[in-house]
């Protein structure tokens, strides 16, 4: 149950609207609108800390002296973003009204008036974790108001998300002239107009921001109307894209140009859904997480029915470029999921400021940050697109397929994301040495590791990212020879394998070590990629059907985008992670199966084992799971 609580402390509490309705009664009736189950009214801090003290969910918190579109209050109530979010303004300060410094979106200080980048609004949600330390603060800051309470919760270390305005009105207002300028500001926008606007994310790349934002609002109000939800257009999404990829398969000019249209109209409802749960305020853990692998298995099933394509035209390798184009892109995404974490750990630990700005890692991040500022510039554009983001690889592989075939297409896609990762990372790894910050120390290293039994019995060994590298750098040597000796009509030998594995194993024996280093945040991906190239090379060298070879690494995607999934969104791991034997375990059986002249059914049985595992992991958390707990809570005490 969300419990929402007025503060009516300070010279607006006695303010009335035009109406004669008082400001305080004016914003509970806004909170009962804005989805507050229970509305209260404090007089001071000790009322609210009893209050909160009480609280079982969410509270939303607010001063008497808030002017604003129900809809701001709801957009706080509803924000995704993480439990604990302020209303934060680009109004002037008031006296009296705390400051706030962002970085991120996440709130890095408060009371910082040099490097105030907002002010508080007066209004914030605070999580069920945080509410002891919410009813602290206002024991602490008892006597005064909304604004001390606020600061004194960010002194506690509460971790708290920036809730920004756009398009909407919010205005704190401290005499009779303020509010009646606010309500005429409030009154002279379309709230539902303005509510559709802002659907649409407000910094987009450059394909997304000029070929589809500009007409997909339209469609999100459509399905709106019709009672669409967004997992519905997300299905609807993954059903285009398996049917441009099945034209891709299929080949031929008409069938190539239909799979082009289709693969862009998948991209519409794949923004779509986003922007619908950000219209109709439904959001959820499932929808996010089910979000974030419906878009890595739609662009895999096309790579899929691209590299079926090109094999179908007479290319040989129409089936390698796609495993290496989903290799490829993968192990992007795993250095792209914990670079971020990286940014945030740094943007709640700020380096202190140096002469030098921190060396070339400092000037990059300065730059960056000026580039990011300068919004709609050419150097704005082009470093949004340089990344070859989602909506610049499907509308590429839409063209590119429709005009010159699958062939060129996927060779298009590796060219580019090649280039792509080796921009990003050379730029992130400078930025990352100048942060310092030890990301891995703050997580389940062995979770995101992908570790299994093995990697815990294996002797310790400091420098996790060598031995990672190490390893990766040997799964790419045997495939490479495997590559080689197929090509020449041999076969490796036979201790080829097993000298690989052990060499891969390296990465394992980094597991319990402390993972501390400036870099260490490229261990996952490192592994990844090491694990991918084994499997490879394991099917390469037993002459193993490329589509079965693709289809284990595509399943062994899924699993690792679960925990990356899981940790954007703040989830636990997966319920039966243990059963996935981890990567130096399910390596070690390819390896067996190489060995005894059996790689097919090695890669065929365990893809199709990791394949039930994670199935029944997803029904299990997303499904029996939270049943269980509804249950729990029907239950007579």
């Amino acid at each position: 149950m969300t419990l929402a609580i007025v503060l009516a402390a300070g010279p607006a509490a006695g303010l009335t609207t035009d109406g004669g309705e008082r400001l305080v009664d004016r914003l509970a009736g806004q909170w009962r609108r804005a989805g507050a189950d229970e509305v209260r009214v404090a007089a001071d801090l000790s009322e609210l800390a009893d209050l909160v003290a009480a609280a079982t969910g969410p509270v939303l918190v607010s001063g008497a002296d808030l002017v604003a579109h129900t809809a701001v209050l709801k957009h706080l109530a509803t924000s995704p973003v993480g439990p604990t979010v302020a209303l934060v303004l680009t109004d002037p300060p008031a006296a009296g009204q705390a400051t706030v410094r962002e970085e991120r979106g996440q709130v890095v200080a408060v009371n910082d008036r040099e490097g105030a980048t907002g002010v508080f609004g007066g209004a914030l949600r605070v999580g069920p974790a945080d509410l002891p330390a919410l009813a602290a603060a206002a024991r602490t800051a008892a006597g005064g108001g909304v604004d001390r309470l606020f600061a004194d919760l960010a002194g506690c270390g509460t971790l708290t998300f920036a809730h920004r305005v756009r398009l909407l009105v919010a205005h704190r207002v401290g005499d009779a002239a303020e509010l009646a300028a606010a309500q005429a500001a409030v009154a002279a926008v379309d709230e539902d107009k303005a509510e559709l606007k802002l659907s649409v994310k407000e910094r987009d790349d450059f394909f997304t921001t000029f070929f589809v934002s500009t007409w997909s609002p339209y469609v999100t109000k459509a399905a709106a109307r019709i009672g669409l939800g967004p997992t519905a257009v997300t299905m609807i999404s993954v059903a285009f894209a398996v049917a441009a990829a099945v034209l891709f398969g299929v080949g031929g000019r008409l069938a190539l140009v239909a799979g082009g249209v289709l693969l862009y109209l998948g991209f519409v409802l794949d923004c779509v859904d986003g922007q619908l749960a950000r219209y109709t305020r439904h959001f959820s853990a499932w929808g996010g997480w089910l979000d974030t692998m419906a878009d890595r298995a739609k662009e895999y099933v096309v790579y899929a029915g691209l590299g079926y394509g090109a094999t179908h035209a007479g290319f040989r390798y129409g089936w390698a470029l796609a495993i290496a184009a989903m290799t490829l892109q993968t192990v992007r995404h795993m250095t792209d999921t914990w670079y971020g974490a990286l940014h945030d750990e740094a943007a709640r630990r700020p380096r202190a400021a140096t002469g030098d700005a921190g060396g070339i890692g400092g000037k990059l991040n300065a730059a960056s940050t000026k580039v990011q500022a300068d919004t709609g510039s050419v150097s704005y554009w082009l470093k949004r697109t340089v990344v070859f983001p989602i909506g610049e690889r499907w509308a590429l592989m839409a063209v590119a397929a429709a005009l010159f075939g699958p062939l060129v297409a996927l060779c298009a896609v590796l060219v580019w994301g090649v280039l792509a990762f080796a921009y990003t990372g050379a730029l992130r790894t400078l930025r990352a040495r100048w942060m310092r910050v030890p990301v891995l120390t703050t997580v389940d290293t062995a979770l995101h590791r992908d570790d299994g039994p093995l990697a815990r019995t294996l002797p310790v060994v400091r420098a996790p990212l060598v031995l990672a590298v190490v390893g990766a750098l040997g799964a790419a040597g045997l495939l490479l020879w495997a590559l080689l000796a197929v090509h020449a009509g041999g076969d490796l030998p036979g201790w080829a394998v097993t000298f690989a594995l052990v060499v891969l194993l390296s990465g394992a024996q980094g597991a319990r070590a402390a993972h501390d280093g400036p870099l260490d945040w490229l261990v996952p991906a490192a592994l990844r990629a090491g694990e991918y190239l084994f499997a490879i090379a394991v099917g390469v060298a037993g002459r193993v059907s490329p589509w079965l070879i693709f289809g284990y690494v595509f399943v062994l995607t899924l699993h690792h985008y679960d925990l990356t999934a899981r940790l954007e969104k703040r989830q636990a791991a997966p319920p039966l992670h243990a059963a996935t034997l981890g990567w130096e375990g399910r390596s070690a059986l390819l390896t067996i199966g190489s060995i005894a002249g059996i790689a097919s059914i090695a890669l065929a049985t365990l893809g199709t084992y990791l394949l039930v595992v994670f199935v029944a992991s997803v029904v299990l958390a997303w499904v029996v799971l939270p049943a269980r707990v509804r249950g729990g809570d029907r239950s007579p005490g």
